[in-house]
C-alpha cells in the first residue's frame, strides 16, 4: 500500500502504536485518567469521561490532562487521529499559566481557531514549575464538532498527540501562528472504558478532588460456552477474509465444486459489491468511493474512515476486497527471484510462472488506466526521467519484463479495469457470486477457529444469527484464514496456536479466553514472528513543470477541477481515472554485507509533509518514495496486547545496519544527477540537511510502507507456521492464504504477488488428500 504520510497529525498509525492507554491516578487530585506517557518526549495524556448514557445522546465532554517536560514548547491532541476535519486542542506554558487553543482545518495547512468547545482550566493538579506543566482541564461540547465526532463507547480508537520543541510566534495569544509540530504518535484508547459515575466525574469537574474509580462497559459479543454445538450449514470451506487473497482462494475452491463460505468482517466497498459511500460531487452516480482511483489520497484525510480495521494499529481494510479496496493498487507481476528458494520459499514454490499467469489472464496489470488510452497529470514522469537517465536507467514497461529490476523505470501500472479500481473484487469475486455453491457473508467478525485437538470443526464468529454464532464444516472440510499478517496471526492467538505469551493474553480476556482450547492442546507456533515491511524514506522536491493537483487536498470535498469531475462522471477517463503514483524505478544496491538489496522508487505529484528553509511554489512539489525492498535483513515481530489488539511488538525497519548503510546510498543516489535536471530544488532535506543526517533523524514510525509479511510464515517443520501446503503445522485441516505466509518482501509492492501466492495455495490446497 502506498501510504500518504501527514502534514500535522494525520491517521498514519506506525510504531507509536506500541502503546495502548492504560488507567493512571494524578497524585495532585485523585482523578483517574485513561491514557499514556509517550515514550519519545515523556509527555502524559490523559483522559475520563462522564457516564455511558442508557438512552438518547451521549454526553459531549470529558476532563482532560497534558503533563510536558519545559524543553517541549507546546503539545496537543487529536482524539479522533486526524489533523483533518478534526477537533485539534493544543496548550503550552506562559507566564506561570498555561494558554490553550482549540483549532480545525479542512486541508493539510494552519488549523483555524475552532470557536464552539467550552474549557475551563481546573486548578487542582495544573502547575508550571521550573522543568515541567501540567495542565488539568474540562472540555465541554468537544466530542463533536462541524464534520466530525469521536465515539465515546469504543473498545478500540486510535487518537494522536502530538509536540513541538519550537515554541508558537505568541505564547500570550491562543490564536497565534505555530509551525507544524516535530513529532506526533498514536496509541489505542478504549474509550469505553474511560468512564466515572456521574457524581464522581461532577466532583471532579466541578474542582473537587478525591478518589473515584473509572467503570467500564461490557465488551460488545456474543457469550458462548467453549465448545458450542452450532447449526448452521455446514461447508467444504470455510475462508475468513475478503481480501485478495481470500476472494481468489475462495472462486478457484468454489470453481472446482467445492461449498465455499467467504466471511468478511467488513461491508461493502464499490458498488459492484453493494456500495454507497460517495462524495458529494458524485452523487446521482453508481460510483463509491472505492470505485474511483483518483480518491485514493483521501483514504487517509476523510474523517468517515470506516473501512480501516479499528482493531489493528496499522492500516488494514475491513471491508469488501480488504486491502485491495483502499490501497494505491500497484501491480507489479511477481519475478522468479520473488519466488525463489533463496527469497525463503519452499523448492515446491519456484514454478510460480503457471499461477502468475493464470492471474494476469484473470486480471491484466495497466499502466494507461483511463479509458481513453492517454496518461494525465505526467508531468512528474517527465522530470524524474531526466533525473534517472544520467545513471544510466532505462525507460521500460515494467510488467513486460517482471525479472528486469536493475536501472529500470516506467509509468506506475495497476490492476485497474475500465477506469475504476477492480482487482479481485471486479474478477474472482463477480465469477464466485453467481455459483449455488459460494456464499458471502458481510459483517461477520471470525473470532478463532474451533478446535478439537488438531481438527478444526468450525469458526466462531460475532453472529448473532446462527446458535453460538457459530459457522461448522463438514467431515473432512477446511478452514483457510486469510485475514491479512496482522488478522490471521491474532485469529490463530485466539484459537491457541502461537507463542504462549500471546495466548495468555487472550487467556486473560474474558471473552476469548474461555474460547481457547484446553492448555494441553496449546500449539507452540512462531506466530506473529519474521514480519518484514518496507522501510520507506520521502524526498520532496519542487520543479516548476510539475502540477500537484492541489496536493490531493479537494478530491473528495468539495471534489476535483469540475471538468476533471465531469470526464471521470462521462467515460471514467482523466486524472481521476488513475491513483496518485505517476512512475516506479528500481535499481540494486551493494551492501556492506555483501548481500545484495534493491531499491524501489515511487513518484508522485504532491507531498505528505515537507521541512525547508527555502521559499517554495507549493503547487510545484512531488514526492519520491524510495522504499529498500528484496535483500533486507531486518525482521520484527507483532502480536497482540491486552485488549487483543494487533499492534508491532519489535519494528522491522532498519534494524540491520546494512540495510540502513544501503537505503541510505540508494537516496544519495537518487539525488546525484540533480544537477542535469534544470530548476529542480530538493526541499526536504534540504541544502541544510545532509542525507545521512535526514535518515538519522527519520521517525521510525512513519518509515511503514504497510507492506507486512511474514507473521505466519510458510517454512520446514520447526522454523515456520505453515508448511508447503499452507497447512498449520500440527493441524489437519487448517490453512492461511495472505501475505502473512510470504517469507521475504519481494520487488516491488507485495499485491500482485500475494494474488499468484493465492492462485497457487489454492491448486495445493485442492490436490491434498484426506479433505472434500
Amino acid at each position: 500500500m502506498l501510504l500518504r504520510l501527514a502534514l500535522g497529525v494525520l491517521p498514519f498509525v506506525g510504531s507509536a502504536l506500541a502503546q495502548a492507554a492504560a488507567q493512571f491516578t494524578d497524585p495532585d487530585n485523585g482523578i483517574t485518567f485513561w491514557g499514556i506517557t509517550d515514550a519519545a518526549h515523556q509527555v502524559t495524556y490523559g483522559y475520563v469521561f462522564p457516564p455511558l448514557a442508557t438512552s438518547g445522546a451521549q454526553s459531549t465532554e470529558y476532563i482532560g490532562t497534558i503533563v510536558s517536560p519545559i524543553d517541549n514548547k507546546w503539545s496537543g491532541y487529536a482524539l479522533s487521529g486526524s489533523m483533518i476535519s478534526s477537533l485539534l486542542v493544543a496548550a503550552w506554558p506562559n507566564n506561570g499559566k498555561i494558554v490553550f487553543t482549540t483549532r480545525y482545518a479542512t486541508t493539510n495547512v494552519l488549523p483555524d481557531v475552532y470557536t464552539g468547545p467550552v474549557i475551563t482550566t481546573l486548578s487542582t493538579g495544573t502547575y508550571v514549575n521550573s522543568t515541567h506543566w501540567k495542565w488539568v482541564f474540562r472540555c465541554q461540547n468537544c466530542t463533536t464538532w462541524t464534520g466530525g465526532s469521536i465515539d465515546v463507547n469504543s473498545q478500540s480508537s486510535v487518537p494522536a498527540w502530538c509536540s513541538s520543541t519550537i515554541a508558537v510566534d505568541n505564547p500570550a495569544d491562543p490564536g497565534t501562528s505555530m509551525v507544524q509540530h516535530t513529532d506526533f504518535g498514536f496509541y489505542f484508547f478504549p474509550f469505553a472504558e474511560a468512564h466515572v459515575t456521574a457524581s464522581v466525574y461532577n466532583n471532579w469537574a466541578s474542582g473537587g478532588t478525591g478518589g473515584g474509580t473509572t467503570v467500564s462497559t461490557t465488551k460488545s459479543s456474543t457469550t458462548t460456552s467453549a465448545q458450542p454445538t452450532g447449526t448452521a450449514t455446514p461447508v467444504d470451506y470455510i475462508v475468513v477474509g475478503s481480501g485478495p487473497g481470500g476472494i481468489i482462494t475462495a472462486d478457484r475452491l468454489s470453481q472446482a465444486g467445492k461449498s465455499v463460505l467467504l466471511l468478511e468482517r467488513g461491508g461493502p466497498s464499490t458498488a459492484q459489491t453493494g456500495g454507497t459511500y460517495q462524495p458529494a460531487w458524485l452523487k446521482g452516480t453508481n460510483f463509491t468511493k472505492f470505485d474511483v482511483p483518483g480518491l485514493f489520497e483521501s483514504m487517509f484525510t476523510d474523517s468517515n474512515e470506516f473501512w480501516w480495521c479499528k482493531d489493528i494499529t496499522v492500516f488494514a481494510g475491513c471491508l469488501v476486497g480488504g486491502g485491495g479496496a483502499v490501497n494505491g493498487a500497484l501491480y507489479w507481476l511477481p519475478a522468479d527471484q520473488d519466488f525463489s528458494t533463496s527469497a525463503g520459499w519452499p523448492q515446491e514454490w519456484t514454478n510460480h510462472q503457471p499461477y502468475t499467469a493464470a492471474l494476469k489472464a484473470r486480471l491484466p496489470p495497466t499502466d494507461a488506466p483511463s479509458t481513453d488510452g492517454k496518461r494525465y497529470l505526467e508531468q512528474v514522469s517527465d522530470v524524474v526521467g531526466q533525473l534517472l537517465n544520467p545513471q544510466g536507467f532505462r525507460n521500460v514497461t515494467i510488467n513486460n519484463s517482471p525479472n528486469d529490476k536493475d536501472h529500470i523505470y516506467g509509468y506506475s501500472a495497476y490492476d485497474f479495469l475500465k477506469g475504476k479500481r477492480a482487482g479481485p473484487v471486479a474478477t474472482y469475486l463477480q465469477t464466485s457470486l453467481p455459483r449455488k455453491n459460494f456464499q458471502l457473508k458481510l459483517n461477520t467478525y471470525v473470532w478463532n477457529v474451533i478446535r478439537n485437538g488438531s481438527t478444526i470443526t468450525g469458526v466462531q464468529t460475532n453472529d448473532t444469527g446462527v446458535p453460538g454464532g457459530i459457522y461448522p464444516l463438514k467431515p473432512g472440510g477446511r478452514v483457510i484464514l486469510s485475514a491479512g499478517t496482522f488478522g490471521s496471526a491474532r485469529i490463530l492467538f485466539r484459537s491457541g496456536i502461537g507463542p504462549t505469551d500471546m495466548i495468555n493474553l487472550v487467556k486473560g480476556d474474558p471473552v476469548a479466553g474461555p474460547l481457547l482450547p484446553p492448555q494441553s492442546q496449546w500449539i507452540n507456533l512462531p506466530v506473529g514472528y519474521n514480519v518484514s515491511d518496507n522501510p520507506s524514506i520521502n524526498l520532496v522536491f519542487t520543479h516548476p513543470s510539475v502540477n500537484n493537483y492541489d496536493n490531493w487536498a479537494n478530491v473528495m470535498t468539495p471534489g476535483p477541477p469540475a471538468a476533471d469531475a465531469s470526464q471521470y462522471i462521462a467515460s471514467q477517463s482523466g486524472i481521476m481515472a488513475q491513483a496518485s503514483p505517476r512512475l516506479n524505478f528500481w535499481q540494486a544496491l551493494g551492501a556492506t554485507d555483501g548481500v545484495t538489496r534493491w531499491l524501489q522508487g515511487t513518484a508522485r505529484p504532491g507531498a505528505a509533509s515537507w521541512n525547508t528553509t527555502y521559499a517554495f511554489n507549493q503547487t510545484q512539489m512531488f514526492t519520491i518514495t524510495a522504499y529498500l525492498s528484496t535483500g533486507i535483513k531486518s525482521r520484527g515481530r507483532i502480536g497482540i496486547n491486552a485488549a487483543l489488539n494487533a499492534l508491532p511488538l519489535v519494528n522491522p525497519w532498519l534494524v540491520d545496519p546494512a540495510d540502513k548503510s544501503s537505503l541510505v546510498a540508494g537516496l544519495k543516489s537518487i539525488v546525484s544527477s540533480m544537477p542535469a535536471v534544470p530548476n529542480m530544488v530538493m526541499i526536504t532535506p534540504d541544502n541544510k540537511t545532509t542525507i545521512d543526517a535526514y535518515v538519522n533523524a527519520y521517525d521510525p514510525s512513519t518509515m511503514n510502507s504497510n507492506h507486512w509479511v511474514g507473521s505466519n510464515i510458510i517454512g520446514p517443520a520447526g522454523k515456520a507456521v505453515v508448511d508447503v501446503n499452507t497447512k498449520v503445522y500440527n493441524t489437519n485441516n487448517l490453512f492461511v492464504v495472505d501475505a502473512s505466509i510470504v517469507p521475504t518482501l519481494p520487488f516491488g509492492n507485495p499485491h500482485g504477488l500475494v494474488m499468484s501466492v493465492a492462485e497457487q495455495a489454492a491448486a495445493k490446497i485442492l490436490a491434498l488428500a484426506g479433505g472434500n
